[in-house]
C-alpha cells in the first residue's frame, strides 16, 4: 500500500490531478504492476504529457477494463495516447511478437504513431514497423520477418503483404486499432479492411478511433467491435477557443500577392498553406522560394521519402513555410504552427475544421485565414453555418499589395519554368529522382524590387539573381 501511495502521489505530480480528483488514476492503479506504470509515467513525463485530455481520460480506464473502445474526439485531442498506453500496459504484462495492428489513412500519420510509440516505449524495447506505399516491399518484408510488437500500415500496403509476403500472419494478434476510421473509410478502403477483418482473430481487442461518427464508422462499428465503449468528447463541429479565425475576399487574380504580402506581414511565424491540388501546391512553393521565403512542398505526387523529409524540415524549423494538400489536414501532430492559410477553401467545410487544426494546439493561441474569392462565397457561407459563427476580415492593404505585382508575376512566371522542367524530367528513363523538397531548380536569392533574371542553366538547375539594372 506505501508503494502504491508514492505511485499515486508521483502519478498526481506529473499529470497535475488533486488527489480527490483520482479516481480514474486508481482504478488504473488497480489493473497495473506499480513498475510498468512508473516506466510509462516517467516516458510521458519525458514527452512533456503533463496532463491528460478529456479522451484519454474517458478512453484509459474503460480500455483497462478489457473492453472494446470507440472513441470519437476532435483532431489534436490526444487520441494516440489514449490507445497507446493501454497497449503498451498489454505488451508489458506479455510481450509478445504482432501483438497489436494499427491501421491509418495516410503514410504520414502512421510514421508520426510510430514515433510516439517508440518514444513511449523506449524503456521497455517496443519494436515498431510502418508498413504504407511508397517504399520498397522487399525491405518491409523483411522488416516484418523480425516480428515486431506493434505494426503500423495503410490498409492497402498491408494487404500487398498479407497476400504476397511469406510467411507473414496476423492470427495470433491481440490488438487491432483503427486510427481516422471516418478518413480511411472515405478513402474508399472499405474493400481492404473487410478482407483484413477476415484473417484476424476474432477474440482480439479492438479500438475504434474518430472524428465523426459517420454511417459508414457506424456500419464498421457493428462488424468490428464488441459492445464496445463509447467515450464521446466535444463531437460537434467545432474549432478550439484560443484560435483567431479569418477571411479575406480578394480577387482570384491576385491570391498570389495577397499570399506574399501576409507572410511579409507576419514574418518570424511558421505557416501551413492549404492548396486543392497537387499542382498549386508545388506551384506556390516555387514562387515563395523564388522570392526568398523558406517554403517546402507535402503532397501525395511526391515520394515517400520527399514527403517525410518535407514534414521533418517543417517540423525542426528548418522551413518556416508548408505548402500541403489535405494529405496534412487530419491527425499530423506538428507542433508550433502559427498561422494556417487555406489558400484554396475546402471542397468539404468539415475539411476546414481540420485544416485551422493544425494550429493552436494543446492549449496554444493560433490564427487560420481563409481565401475567399468571388468563386467561393457559397462555400465560405457552409462554413460559417457548420462553425456556427461569422468570421471577421483579416485587415489588409489593398495600395500595400498591388505593389507586389510586378515581382510577384516575375515569381510566378519562373516557377511555371520550373514546373515545366519538373515535368519533363519525370518523363524521362529511370534515374535518380530531383528534389522536389528542396530548391531543386537552383539557388534563388530573394526579390527585393529588382526582376529575376534567369542567368545560366548548369547541369539542368536554374540560377537566378537579382537584376538592379547593372550591367
Amino acid at each position: 500500500s506505501d508503494g502504491r501511495t508514492r505511485l499515486r502521489n508521483h502519478i498526481s505530480s506529473i499529470h497535475g490531478i488533486s488527489i480527490c480528483n483520482m479516481c480514474n488514476i486508481n482504478y488504473i492503479l488497480t489493473c497495473l504492476h506499480i513498475s510498468a506504470m512508473a516506466l510509462l509515467c516517467e516516458a510521458c513525463e519525458q514527452l512533456g504529457w503533463k496532463t491528460p485530455t478529456k479522451i484519454q481520460i474517458e478512453a484509459i480506464p474503460v480500455a483497462l477494463q478489457g473492453k472494446d473502445v470507440i472513441g470519437l474526439a476532435e483532431t489534436g485531442s490526444g487520441k494516440t495516447g489514449a490507445f497507446a498506453l493501454p497497449i503498451l500496459q498489454s505488451l508489458l504484462a506479455s510481450a509478445q511478437r504482432l501483438h497489436t495492428l494499427i491501421l491509418t489513412p495516410t503514410r504520414e500519420l502512421a510514421f508520426q504513431i510510430a514515433e510516439q510509440f517508440e518514444a513511449l516505449g523506449s524503456s521497455i524495447g517496443v519494436k515498431t514497423a510502418v508498413i504504407v506505399g511508397g517504399i520498397d516491399m522487399m525491405s518491409q518484408s523483411l522488416v516484418l520477418a523480425k516480428k515486431p510488437h506493434i505494426v503500423i500500415a495503410t490498409p492497402g500496403r498491408l494487404i500487398d503483404h498479407l497476400e504476397n509476403t511469406k510467411g507473414f500472419s496476423l492470427r495470433a494478434l491481440k490488438f487491432l486499432v483503427m486510427d481516422e476510421a471516418d478518413r480511411i473509410l472515405n478513402m474508399d478502403f472499405e474493400t481492404e479492411v473487410d478482407k483484413i477483418l477476415k484473417v484476424i482473430p476474432r477474440d482480439r481487442r479492438t479500438f475504434l478511433f474518430s472524428a465523426t461518427m459517420t454511417k459508414k464508422v457506424a456500419k464498421l462499428q457493428r462488424a468490428a467491435l464488441k459492445d464496445p465503449v463509447k467515450c464521446a468528447v466535444n463531437t460537434k463541429y467545432s474549432t478550439v477557443e484560443k484560435l483567431q479565425q479569418y477571411y479575406v475576399f480578394i480577387p482570384s487574380k491576385y491570391k498570389d500577392c495577397y499570399l506574399v504580402s501576409i507572410i511579409n506581414e507576419l514574418a518570424g511565424n511558421s505557416f501551413m498553406i492549404f492548396c486543392s491540388t497537387c499542382n498549386n501546391a508545388q506551384r506556390v512553393a516555387l514562387l515563395l522560394r523564388n522570392l526568398g521565403i523558406t517554403a517546402i512542398p507535402l503532397h501525395g505526387q511526391m515520394s515517400q521519402n520527399k514527403r517525410l523529409g518535407s514534414l521533418n524540415k517543417f517540423k525542426s524549423k528548418s522551413r518556416s513555410v508548408l505548402l500541403a494538400t489535405d494529405v496534412a489536414s487530419r491527425g499530423l501532430d506538428i507542433p508550433h504552427v502559427d498561422c494556417v492559410i487555406n489558400y484554396d477553401i475546402p471542397t468539404h467545410s468539415k475539411d476546414y475544421i481540420h485544416r485551422v487544426g493544425r494550429t493552436a494546439r494543446a492549449g496554444r493561441s493560433g490564427k487560420s485565414i481563409t481565401f475567399v474569392t468571388q468563386y467561393d462565397v457559397e462555400l465560405f457561407q457552409r462554413i460559417e453555418t457548420l462553425i456556427g459563427k461569422k468570421l471577421p476580415a483579416f485587415p489588409t492593404q489593398e495600395e500595400e499589395v498591388m505593389m507586389l505585382v510586378e515581382r510577384v508575376s516575375e515569381a510566378q512566371r519562373f516557377a511555371r519554368i520550373e514546373m515545366k522542367e519538373q515535368g519533363e524530367k519525370r518523363k524521362r528513363p529511370r534515374g535518380e529522382e530531383g528534389d522536389d523538397t528542396e530548391q531543386s531548380s537552383g539557388v534563388r536569392k530573394k526579390v527585393r524590387g529588382g526582376k529575376i533574371k534567369k542567368t545560366e542553366k548548369i547541369d539542368n538547375d536554374l540560377y537566378f539573381q537579382e537584376d538592379n539594372g547593372k550591367k
